[in-house]
């Protein structure tokens, strides 16, 4: 049947049909409009947080730290960066092979703490690396210079390393009667080992001290390291600047004061979990650093370009309750310089 034939009400009726079918085609096309939009546009940067310890432990408030500095560069996680955490569970030859598997991955930005930072910087030279380091980053090769990484290299040291000998002299100031200390050493933390041993060594002989150097590298190796101090009667214990370490900070606390032992280490988070003295910089805000220059790095500035940032306080922290507990007498003049004192 042709439209002359058709009554002016079919043929209104027609074409109404016609104009709705149209407008509906028409309101489907524009829904789809917004998801073929975000189709077009770029993915999220992927950022890679690697780690070289556990997730655990004095790693948790880290992880918050790294988020708040992405933050505070304009970035936050899932809303427009995406971020890959790996762990090596303090098996430091691994950090290298998962940095290059990340790295395979087309992330934009690599965030690693030493260990293994070395060996990244040779294997990765296009990629921006932003690390975290207890060490000097100019000694161990990482930077050529503070204020002139060069490279794609930089980041945040805590300089926890060059901090190891004032904590064998804190350690002697609150045991002066002591004439034999001991020190924990990770072996497997390479880049800083041997130093932290030989400065050590430097420390106590000026001082007039015997000093005893014990190793651990995982949880297995602590009873033997306790075990090891119960014959040997240090006077107190210097724990070394190491990520492993910091990672098992509560554990350590709690052998310490179980086996009687007046401890030292480089973190805060240890004094607040019950050893009896810390001495450092802060590690959070190394992180939180780290992730401001993470941000600042996607947005288009060169690792080359951005100063090492060292901190600009190291804190004492004392807990008079530990003291208590093991009998110490905390001399006057040391506890007033003391940062904070944890009742």
């Amino acid at each position: 049947m042709t439209t002359q034939h058709l009554s002016p009400l079919t043929m209104l009726l027609s074409r109404h049909t016609r104009r709705r079918a149209f407008i509906a085609l028409l309101g489907a096309s524009a829904a789809t409009w917004p998801f073929v939009a975000r189709a077009q546009q770029p993915a999220m940067p992927m950022v890679a947080f690697l780690n070289s310890a556990s997730p655990g432990g004095g790693y948790g408030p880290i992880v918050a730290a790294f988020r708040q500095g992405l933050k505070e560069a304009g970035y936050v996680e899932g809303q427009n960066v995406t971020v890959e955490y790996r762990w090596a569970e303090g098996q430091y030859d691994r950090v290298p092979m998962i940095a290059l598997e990340l790295v395979g991955r087309q992330v934009a930005v690599l965030v690693a703490n030493s260990p293994g930072v070395q060996a990244l910087k040779e294997a990765i030279t296009t990629t921006p690396i932003v690390f975290t380091t207890a060490a000097d980053p100019v000694q161990i090769g990482l930077v050529a210079s503070m204020s002139r990484p060069g490279g794609n290299v930089t980041g945040a040291t805590m300089l926890a390393s060059e901090l190891v000998p004032k904590r064998l002299e804190l350690a002697h100031e609150l045991v002066p009667t002591a004439s034999v200390i001991a020190a924990l050493i990770n072996p497997a933390n390479r880049s800083t080992a041997e130093p932290q041993s030989r400065d050590l060594q430097a420390a106590a002989r000026t001082l007039g001290l015997q000093l005893h150097v014990v190793h651990a590298s995982t949880e297995r190796d602590f009873d033997t390291v306790f075990a090891s101090l119960a014959r040997l009667r240090p006077g107190a214990l210097v724990i070394g600047s190491d990520a492993f370490f910091i990672s098992r900070n509560e554990q350590l606390a709690t052998l310490a004061v179980r086996h009687a032992m007046p401890t030292i280490f480089q973190d805060r988070a240890f004094a607040a979990a019950g050893g009896l003295m810390s001495y450092g910089g802060s590690l959070a805000e190394a992180y939180r650093q780290a992730g401001i220059y993470t941000g600042r790095i996607l947005k288009g500035e060169k690792p080359a370009d951005l100063p090492v940032i060292q901190p600009t306080k190291f804190e004492l922290i004392i807990n008079l309750k530990t003291a208590r507990t093991l009998g110490l007498e905390v001399p006057p003049p040391l506890l007033a310089r003391a940062d904070e004192v944890i009742e």
